[in-house]
Formats: structure tokens, C-alpha cells, sequence
């Protein structure tokens, strides 16, 4: 037997796997492509030439109306070198030279129904400077996909979803868009046109997207580049540049597993989506398996990715499960089981998550059986004053982004044989989502016999949660 130890809540908890176990850690277990050697100097250079439009020089003057939108806190990371902090300032240089007044620069934070970032989180994103620079005259802000003095009305684009968007950005005569190209399970990669489809959108156009009938179908899972999903995303971007007359100026960066530039290009969103991709598929789409697995196992930390709770609610516990297997689903069995650690003691972070209790308590009655079925509830509870106040004014997540999660959490059960959360301190919260519970990893594996033998082969994947994830395949197989 091997020991292992897997996040658990704050901590770690030990496993003790079969010898046979392997095992796989992004950025380690298969090395990322190299990160850029002069990062700044390649940001320039690609904001200076920008692809299949003109560059900033020949965009503005004065008098010109600059929006440069950027990520929240959810990716991208906070070092001195992140793309953020070094493509941003190198945009806002070029317009000065072109002779935009400071006054007509407005950074707005793309946090779509995230919970909007603090005032110490945007310095975090942006760094003291432009921070300093910005923030005080009131021309930093959060998006806010509430408030109609600052949204318009697009109708439907060619594919029927609704587009409301950001008004400023829609104002604007140059919007930026600060994206990242690093893998995601919903619709392949982040940045892109996917940056402005959900970013600086309203809930009705997510709902478009973020749904059962787009979510459960096969070209979903395993996660690929080319699905509805993403087609709506592209479709709601380029008509988005087709109602403001005008194209995104795209900054995106190809970003490894520790938020590092491997490449940047710049330029119109429909021509540097593909080049992207293509750098970003050699570290994203990695060809590792010789077999497939039975069993994946992996930990949960109590706060990553959405925030502090996500390791403990039990919607976003389910979901994030469900990221897992629709990011690796190409070298798991169709009997897989899924052993995960995490203390579950009933943690919803009901500040940040607003309105996750509520939701969850609607899935335990009225005759809700699946997560599909709450579907039919996310226009009232997208609609609840008590909970879009919370989003608006006290850092909550929009009511809406629960439905969002449901609608993935499900991939989980409709792709595995059974989901086993060990070491929980209130197991009734897995159970009550349709997750076995086992006091630890070694008795998970053995009720797991009865699904996949006593012989499974057996995947682990520690710092799953911790790290950039990477979508696995067959070594000989294909994308």
C-alpha cells in the first residue's frame, strides 16, 4: 500500500492506496510548456500588433471613451507578473500617447454573477499603481448585472439568447477586454469571447448557457472547445460587437498551472480564439493515460476557486466533483466511482452564497428527485429582492449563480456509479445530495467493490483543487 494525503478543509487527511494506484499533478506529473522569459516586453509587442484589427494608436484620440475590462479574483493570480497587472498598464500608456485624457479611462471588474471583489481584492488584481492611480476618482468598478442605469437591452443574437450587456462598455469607443486562456470545464477554455458572454452580462443571458438542456448533452462531457456551450458564447460576443459597431480589443494570455504567461496574443476575439487554443491545447489537453480508471480520488479544501465554503457547501461541493469528471471523463470507466475527502460540516457561507441554503432546501422536498428539477425556480429566485441586494451592496454571490451549479452538479451523477464523500463532520449534507459517506478513504474503496470490482484501477489526484487543472486523455487516443 502507498499513503497519500488529500486536502481536507484546512489541512490534509492520509489515504492508504494500493501500490497500484497512479497518480496524476498538473504542472508536475507532465511538465507545463515554458513561460514567457521577458514577459513584459511580449505583452507590448502583442498589445503594439495587434491581429486582424488596428492597434491602439490609430483606435483613439481625444476626447475618445476607454473601458478596459479585467477578471475578478476567481483566475489569473496576484503576482507582480500576472497579466493583469502587466498588460493593463501597457494599454492605459498607449492611450495617454494617443492622446485619451486620464478622466476617460474606466476599469471595470468583469465579475458577471461572481460576488463583486473588494476594494482590497482589486488591489490585489491591479496592484498598488494603477489602483492608486484609478480607484479614488471613482474609475474602478465591479460590474453589476442589477443595475439597469448601467445595462442595455441587445434583444437576441442570431442563435435566440438574449443580450443584455455592460452600458460603459457598450459606450465605449475602445473595449478592452484582459482575458485569460486557461482550461474550464464550461466550454473549454476562460477568455475569449466566453470573457464578455458572462462577464459583463445579466442573468437572463447566462441562463441562455448555464443550463440543463445545454449542460447535459454529450458534446458537454468530456469538456471540448466546440460545444453549444461555446457556440452560444461566441454568438453572444460577436453580437455584442455587431450592435456596438465596433470589435473587443482582446488581451488574452495562455496561462500554465501556476497562473503564468506561456503566451499572449492581442487583437480581434474571432481570429486569436484559435491561436489560443492552439498553444493552450499543449498544456491543457494532455494524452497521458495508458487505461482507464474505476476509481478517481481526490480532496477538498474548505475555501478555492468561487471562495471560503465551496469545500463545504453542498451544492458547490457537488459541483465541483462534477468539474472533475468533466474535465478527465475521456479516461474514466463508465462504472467510475468518485472518493472524496472533505469535513462537509454544513459550512454554506451564507454571506457570500446568499441564496445556496435556500436552493438546497428546495431540492430535499416537493418532489424535486434531481437537480434538473429545481430548474424551473431560477427566475424567482433570481428575481428575490433580498438576495440580488445581497449581490449588489454586501459581496454575495448573484442568486442565479446556484442554478448555474446545479445544472453541472448533476454531470456527476449522470456519469458515475456512486460519489463517496470520507471524513465528513455532517455527512446527512453529502447524503442528502445524492453522495455515499464513508469515514475514511480505505472504507469508501471497499464498499466501492460492489461497483467496480476488487481490483479497480485507480487514479489519485492530489492538489486537484489547488492547482490549474489540465484535461486528461488516452495516450493514444484523441481529442
Amino acid at each position: 500500500m502507498t499513503k497519500f494525503a488529500f486536502e481536507y478543509g484546512e489541512g490534509l487527511m492520509e489515504a492508504e492506496l494500493p501500490d497500484t494506484t497512479d497518480v496524476f499533478i498538473p504542472g508536475e506529473t507532465v511538465q507545463d510548456p515554458p513561460v514567457l522569459e521577458d514577459i513584459i516586453e511580449t505583452t507590448r509587442q502583442s498589445i503594439l500588433n495587434p491581429i486582424g484589427m488596428d492597434p491602439i494608436a490609430k483606435q483613439v484620440t481625444k476626447g475618445s471613451k476607454v473601458v478596459i475590462v479585467f477578471p475578478d479574483r476567481v483566475k489569473g493570480g496576484f503576482q507582480e507578473t500576472s497579466h493583469r497587472k502587466v498588460s493593463i498598464p501597457i494599454i492605459i500608456e498607449e492611450c495617454l500617447k494617443a492622446g485619451v485624457e486620464k478622466k476617460d479611462i474606466q476599469l471595470i471588474c468583469s465579475n458577471g454573477l461572481h460576488r463583486k471583489n473588494t476594494r482590497e481584492e482589486i488591489k490585489r488584481i491591479l496592484g498598488e499603481k494603477t489602483f492608486n492611480e484609478f480607484w479614488w476618482s471613482n474609475q474602478i468598478k465591479n460590474h453589476d448585472s442589477e443595475n439597469w442605469d448601467n445595462l442595455v437591452d441587445l434583444g437576441r443574437d442570431e442563435m435566440g439568447n438574449p443580450v443584455i450587456m455592460n452600458k460603459e462598455v457598450y459606450e465605449a469607443d475602445l473595449a478592452v477586454l484582459i482575458g485569460h486562456v486557461l482550461g474550464n470545464p464550461y466550454g473549454g477554455y476562460s477568455g475569449g469571447y466566453k470573457h464578455c458572454a458572462t462577464g459583463i452580462t445579466h442573468w437572463r443571458s447566462i441562463a441562455s448557457h448555464h443550463v440543463p438542456h445545454v449542460m447535459h448533452r454529450d458534446d458537454f462531457t468530456p469538456v471540448n472547445n466546440h460545444s453549444l456551450m461555446r457556440s452560444k458564447f461566441d454568438s453572444i460576443g460577436q453580437y455584442m460587437e455587431k450592435c456596438m459597431q465596433k470589435t473587443f480589443f482582446t488581451c488574452d494570455a495562455v496561462l500554465d498551472t501556476y497562473q503564468r504567461q506561456i503566451a499572449i496574443f492581442t487583437g480581434y476575439a474571432k481570429e486569436i480564439q484559435p491561436l489560443s487554443w492552439e498553444i493552450a491545447n499543449k498544456r491543457t489537453y494532455v494524452p497521458w493515460a495508458e487505461k482507464k480508471y474505476d476509481v478517481v480520488v481526490f480532496g477538498m479544501p474548505q475555501s478555492f476557486h468561487y471562495g471560503n465554503g465551496m469545500g463545504t457547501n453542498p451544492i458547490l461541493m457537488l459541483q465541483a466533483i462534477s468539474a472533475q469528471i468533466i474535465r478527465h471523463k475521456r479516461i474514466l470507466s463508465d462504472h467510475c466511482v468518485v472518493i472524496c475527502s472533505s469535513i462537509c460540516n454544513g459550512y454554506f457561507h451564507d454571506e457570500e452564497f446568499p441564496s445556496y441554503r435556500s436552493v438546497y432546501d428546495l431540492f430535499q422536498k416537493d418532489y424535486h428527485n434531481t437537480l434538473p428539477d429545481l430548474e424551473k425556480y431560477g427566475e424567482y429566485m433570481a428575481m428575490n429582492k433580498e438576495y440580488t441586494d445581497k449581490y449588489r451592496f454586501n459581496f454575495g454571490y448573484h442568486p442565479y449563480h446556484a442554478f448555474s451549479m446545479i445544472s453541472c452538479g448533476h454531470i456527476a451523477e449522470k456519469h458515475c456509479s456512486a460519489i463517496y464523500i470520507v471524513g465528513a463532520y455532517e455527512p446527512g449534507y453529502a447524503r442528502s445530495m445524492g453522495m455515499k459517506t464513508r469515514a475514511s478513504f480505505e472504507e469508501a474503496l471497499k464498499d466501492a467493490e460492489k461497483y467496480v470490482g476488487a481490483n479497480p484501477n485507480i487514479l489519485a489526484l492530489p492538489k486537484a483543487f489547488k492547482t490549474a487543472s489540465v484535461h486528461l486523455g488516452m495516450r493514444k487516443g484523441d481529442f
